[in-house]
């Protein structure tokens, strides 16, 4: 799993990846978030090679997450050919979060 430390970091490994990308906006002081993220991760492991998984922290990349208005935290986006394609808000178990990825591949 990727931790995206800057918006360059984001169009390379998100935007431009030939694979869809389902990226977690989240916080360390979040509570949902810390929930959703063994979740993640094993979706992450699940699909990897097929799919790229990222972290962006809304405190440290607020422009990245206010470009995607994410409002609510944990907020998982799905990436396909650098657009948007699903998105879940809020604490889902790992076969919600590996189903709207699949609908990417």
């Amino acid at each position: 799993m990727l931790t995206i430390k800057n918006a360059a970091e984001f169009n390379e490994s998100v935007l431009k990846s030939d694979k869809p990308s389902l990226v977690d906006f989240w916080a360390p002081w979040c509570g949902p978030c810390k929930m959703v993220a063994p979740e993640v991760e094993a979706v992450a492991q699940k699909f990897e090679g097929r799919a790229v998984v990222a972290k962006v922290n809304v405190d440290e990349q607020q422009e990245l997450a206010s470009q995607y208005n994410v409002m609510s935290i944990p907020t998982l986006v799905v990436f396909k050919n650098g657009n948007e394609v699903g998105r879940i808000t809020g604490y889902r178990p790992q076969k919600d979060i590996g189903d709207i990825l699949e609908k990417a591949l």
